[in-house]
Protein backbone atom coordinates (compact mmCIF):
# COMPACT_ATOMS: atom_id res chain seq x y z
CA UNK A 1 0.00 0.00 0.00
CA UNK A 2 1.28 3.30 -1.16
CA UNK A 3 2.05 5.85 1.81
CA UNK A 4 -0.89 8.79 2.01
CA UNK A 5 2.63 11.36 1.04
CA UNK A 6 5.83 10.66 0.03
CA UNK A 7 8.97 12.89 0.28
CA UNK A 8 12.19 11.76 -1.23
CA UNK A 9 15.66 13.51 -1.23
CA UNK A 10 13.53 16.85 -1.59
CA UNK A 11 15.99 19.99 -1.78
CA UNK A 12 15.17 23.48 -1.87
CA UNK A 13 17.86 26.20 -2.76
CA UNK A 14 17.01 30.19 -3.22
CA UNK A 15 20.28 31.34 -4.68
CA UNK A 16 23.03 30.20 -2.49
CA UNK A 17 20.81 29.50 0.22
CA UNK A 18 19.79 25.92 0.71
CA UNK A 19 16.98 25.75 3.01
CA UNK A 20 15.72 22.07 2.24
CA UNK A 21 18.29 19.64 2.44
CA UNK A 22 17.50 16.21 1.26
CA UNK A 23 14.06 15.89 3.31
CA UNK A 24 12.47 12.59 2.71
CA UNK A 25 9.89 10.75 4.31
CA UNK A 26 6.66 8.82 4.52
CA UNK A 27 3.41 9.62 6.02
CA UNK A 28 0.86 6.71 5.95
CA UNK A 29 -3.06 6.91 5.56
CA UNK A 30 -4.76 7.77 8.42
CA UNK A 31 -1.78 8.98 10.43
CA UNK A 32 -1.61 12.29 12.17
CA UNK A 33 1.91 13.40 11.85
CA UNK A 34 3.15 16.39 13.26
CA UNK A 35 6.17 18.40 12.17
CA UNK A 36 8.40 20.32 14.62
CA UNK A 37 11.50 22.31 14.89
CA UNK A 38 12.93 25.47 15.45
CA UNK A 39 12.63 28.82 13.84
CA UNK A 40 14.42 28.92 10.47
CA UNK A 41 14.28 25.08 10.24
CA UNK A 42 12.38 24.88 6.63
CA UNK A 43 8.91 24.09 8.03
CA UNK A 44 6.58 26.47 5.88
CA UNK A 45 9.03 26.42 3.03
CA UNK A 46 8.62 22.55 3.23
CA UNK A 47 4.64 22.99 3.57
CA UNK A 48 4.89 25.30 0.41
CA UNK A 49 6.56 22.37 -1.74
CA UNK A 50 4.05 20.02 -0.52
CA UNK A 51 0.91 21.93 -1.40
CA UNK A 52 2.96 23.57 -4.97
CA UNK A 53 2.96 26.87 -4.14
CA UNK A 54 6.92 27.02 -4.72
CA UNK A 55 9.07 24.45 -6.83
CA UNK A 56 11.66 21.97 -5.23
CA UNK A 57 14.93 22.19 -6.78
CA UNK A 58 15.26 18.76 -6.77
CA UNK A 59 13.70 15.60 -5.27
CA UNK A 60 9.91 14.07 -5.66
CA UNK A 61 6.67 14.54 -3.95
CA UNK A 62 4.24 11.80 -4.23
CA UNK A 63 0.50 11.92 -3.30
CA UNK A 64 -0.69 8.49 -2.91
CA UNK A 65 2.35 6.79 -5.17
CA UNK A 66 1.16 9.78 -7.65
CA UNK A 67 4.23 12.30 -8.48
CA UNK A 68 2.52 16.26 -7.52
CA UNK A 69 6.00 17.80 -7.60
CA UNK A 70 5.79 20.76 -10.45
CA UNK A 71 2.14 20.70 -10.83
CA UNK A 72 -0.39 23.61 -9.54
CA UNK A 73 -1.87 24.03 -6.03
CA UNK A 74 -5.03 23.89 -7.46
CA UNK A 75 -4.33 20.45 -9.10
CA UNK A 76 -2.72 18.91 -6.08
CA UNK A 77 -5.72 20.08 -4.04
CA UNK A 78 -8.08 18.39 -7.13
CA UNK A 79 -5.94 15.01 -6.09
CA UNK A 80 -7.14 15.11 -2.65
CA UNK A 81 -4.62 17.45 -0.83
CA UNK A 82 -5.46 20.69 1.01
CA UNK A 83 -3.99 23.22 3.28
CA UNK A 84 -4.49 25.73 5.34
CA UNK A 85 -2.08 28.72 6.19
CA UNK A 86 -0.55 30.40 9.45
CA UNK A 87 -2.90 33.74 8.70
CA UNK A 88 -6.39 33.37 8.28
CA UNK A 89 -7.66 32.91 4.78
CA UNK A 90 -11.38 33.20 4.33
CA UNK A 91 -13.74 35.65 2.42
CA UNK A 92 -14.46 38.53 5.36
CA UNK A 93 -17.75 39.63 3.12
CA UNK A 94 -18.99 36.33 2.54
CA UNK A 95 -21.19 34.74 5.55
CA UNK A 96 -19.92 31.52 6.99
CA UNK A 97 -22.39 29.66 4.86
CA UNK A 98 -21.35 30.75 1.48
CA UNK A 99 -17.81 30.41 2.91
CA UNK A 100 -18.17 26.64 3.15
CA UNK A 101 -20.81 26.16 -0.09
CA UNK A 102 -17.57 28.57 -2.60
CA UNK A 103 -15.86 25.09 -1.46
CA UNK A 104 -18.16 22.58 -1.72
CA UNK A 105 -19.07 23.21 -5.43
CA UNK A 106 -16.02 21.56 -6.84
CA UNK A 107 -16.07 18.51 -4.98
CA UNK A 108 -19.88 17.98 -5.90
CA UNK A 109 -18.56 18.20 -9.89
CA UNK A 110 -19.77 21.77 -10.22
CA UNK A 111 -18.31 23.99 -13.00
CA UNK A 112 -18.90 27.76 -13.58
CA UNK A 113 -22.72 28.02 -14.99
CA UNK A 114 -24.11 31.91 -15.05
CA UNK A 115 -27.32 30.10 -15.86
CA UNK A 116 -27.75 27.43 -12.65
CA UNK A 117 -28.91 29.54 -9.66
CA UNK A 118 -26.47 28.41 -7.00
CA UNK A 119 -29.69 28.58 -4.39
CA UNK A 120 -31.16 25.97 -6.59
CA UNK A 121 -28.10 23.46 -5.70
CA UNK A 122 -30.05 21.55 -2.76
CA UNK A 123 -26.99 18.60 -2.81
CA UNK A 124 -24.27 21.80 -2.66
CA UNK A 125 -26.85 23.22 0.27
CA UNK A 126 -27.33 19.91 2.16
CA UNK A 127 -23.34 19.37 2.07
CA UNK A 128 -22.60 22.76 3.36
CA UNK A 129 -25.12 22.61 6.35
CA UNK A 130 -23.46 19.22 7.29
CA UNK A 131 -20.21 20.49 6.83
CA UNK A 132 -20.86 23.66 9.06
CA UNK A 133 -22.30 21.37 12.19
CA UNK A 134 -19.51 19.01 12.05
CA UNK A 135 -17.02 22.51 12.47
CA UNK A 136 -19.35 23.81 15.29
CA UNK A 137 -20.09 26.96 13.49
CA UNK A 138 -23.92 25.99 12.33
CA UNK A 139 -25.45 28.61 14.86
CA UNK A 140 -23.07 31.58 13.06
CA UNK A 141 -24.27 30.07 9.71
CA UNK A 142 -25.25 34.07 7.85
CA UNK A 143 -22.67 35.55 10.45
CA UNK A 144 -20.34 37.38 7.78
CA UNK A 145 -16.93 35.95 8.00
CA UNK A 146 -14.69 38.76 9.02
CA UNK A 147 -16.70 39.87 12.42
CA UNK A 148 -16.06 36.29 13.79
CA UNK A 149 -13.48 35.65 16.20
CA UNK A 150 -9.76 34.38 15.10
CA UNK A 151 -11.15 31.09 16.42
CA UNK A 152 -13.95 30.96 14.57
CA UNK A 153 -12.09 32.20 11.61
CA UNK A 154 -9.74 29.68 11.67
CA UNK A 155 -12.33 26.66 12.50
CA UNK A 156 -13.98 28.05 9.57
CA UNK A 157 -10.63 27.85 7.45
CA UNK A 158 -10.78 24.43 8.62
CA UNK A 159 -13.84 24.06 7.14
CA UNK A 160 -12.80 25.38 3.82
CA UNK A 161 -9.75 23.21 3.60
CA UNK A 162 -11.45 20.01 4.10
CA UNK A 163 -14.63 21.05 2.11
CA UNK A 164 -13.07 19.67 -1.26
CA UNK A 165 -12.86 15.77 0.22
CA UNK A 166 -9.38 15.81 0.73
CA UNK A 167 -7.94 12.62 1.97
CA UNK A 168 -5.04 14.86 2.91
CA UNK A 169 -4.94 18.03 5.11
CA UNK A 170 -2.14 20.10 6.15
CA UNK A 171 -2.45 22.53 9.22
CA UNK A 172 0.17 25.27 9.47
CA UNK A 173 -0.12 26.63 13.39
CA UNK A 174 -3.65 25.48 13.83
CA UNK A 175 -4.13 27.34 17.44
CA UNK A 176 -1.13 30.37 16.59
CA UNK A 177 -2.11 33.55 18.70
CA UNK A 178 -5.34 31.39 20.56
CA UNK A 179 -5.85 31.28 24.67
CA UNK A 180 -5.80 27.72 26.32
CA UNK A 181 -9.43 27.75 25.79
CA UNK A 182 -9.68 28.35 22.16
CA UNK A 183 -7.13 26.15 21.50
CA UNK A 184 -8.43 23.02 23.70
CA UNK A 185 -11.64 23.75 21.14
CA UNK A 186 -9.11 23.83 18.27
CA UNK A 187 -7.30 20.68 19.02
CA UNK A 188 -11.25 18.72 19.47
CA UNK A 189 -12.01 20.03 16.41
CA UNK A 190 -8.91 18.81 14.81
CA UNK A 191 -9.25 15.21 16.08
CA UNK A 192 -12.57 15.46 14.74
CA UNK A 193 -12.08 16.35 11.10
CA UNK A 194 -8.72 14.23 11.30
CA UNK A 195 -10.67 11.11 11.35
CA UNK A 196 -10.57 9.11 8.45
CA UNK A 197 -7.91 11.43 6.72
CA UNK A 198 -4.23 12.01 7.25
CA UNK A 199 -3.58 15.11 9.14
CA UNK A 200 0.23 16.76 8.55
CA UNK A 201 0.55 20.07 11.01
CA UNK A 202 3.18 22.50 12.11
CA UNK A 203 2.75 23.35 15.51
CA UNK A 204 4.80 24.84 17.99
CA UNK A 205 2.66 24.05 21.11
CA UNK A 206 4.77 21.05 22.64
CA UNK A 207 2.05 20.16 24.68
CA UNK A 208 -0.77 20.34 21.72
CA UNK A 209 1.62 18.54 19.52
CA UNK A 210 2.27 15.14 21.73
CA UNK A 211 -1.58 15.21 22.05
CA UNK A 212 -2.14 14.47 18.68
CA UNK A 213 0.32 13.01 16.88
CA UNK A 214 0.84 9.69 16.02
CA UNK A 215 4.32 10.62 14.83
CA UNK A 216 6.75 13.38 14.83
CA UNK A 217 9.55 14.96 13.11
CA UNK A 218 12.25 17.29 13.70
CA UNK A 219 13.64 19.54 11.19
CA UNK A 220 16.11 21.44 11.75
CA UNK A 221 18.41 23.31 9.70
CA UNK A 222 16.63 21.74 6.52
CA UNK A 223 17.33 18.34 8.13
CA UNK A 224 14.59 15.92 9.36
CA UNK A 225 16.92 14.95 12.61
CA UNK A 226 14.53 12.56 13.59
CA UNK A 227 11.10 10.89 12.71
CA UNK A 228 9.47 8.62 15.38
CA UNK A 229 6.69 8.64 17.79
CA UNK A 230 5.80 11.40 20.49
CA UNK A 231 7.55 8.56 23.44
CA UNK A 232 10.74 8.05 21.99
CA UNK A 233 10.78 11.93 20.63
CA UNK A 234 10.18 13.16 23.77
CA UNK A 235 12.86 10.68 25.41
CA UNK A 236 15.81 11.26 22.38
CA UNK A 237 19.07 13.53 23.83
CA UNK A 238 19.59 14.78 19.70
CA UNK A 239 15.93 16.53 19.52
CA UNK A 240 16.26 17.59 23.06
CA UNK A 241 19.64 19.37 22.73
CA UNK A 242 18.09 20.74 18.92
CA UNK A 243 14.75 21.99 19.88
CA UNK A 244 12.77 20.28 22.95
CA UNK A 245 14.95 21.62 25.88
CA UNK A 246 13.38 21.78 28.76
CA UNK A 247 9.81 21.48 27.15
CA UNK A 248 11.30 17.65 26.86
CA UNK A 249 11.53 17.05 29.86
CA UNK A 250 8.74 14.55 32.84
Amino acid sequence: MNPALELTGLTKAFGLAQIIRGVSLEVAAGERHAIIGPNGAGKSTLFHLISGRIRPTSGEIRLDGRRIDGLEPFEIYRRGLARSFQITNVFPKLTVFENLRCATLWSLGYRYDFWRPVERLRDAREKTDRLMEEIGLGPRRNVLAGVLSYAEQRALEIGVTIAGGAKVILLDEPTAGMNAAESAHAVALIRKVAAGRTLIMVEHDMGIVFDLADRISVLVYGRIVASDTPERIRANAEVQEAYLGQAAGP
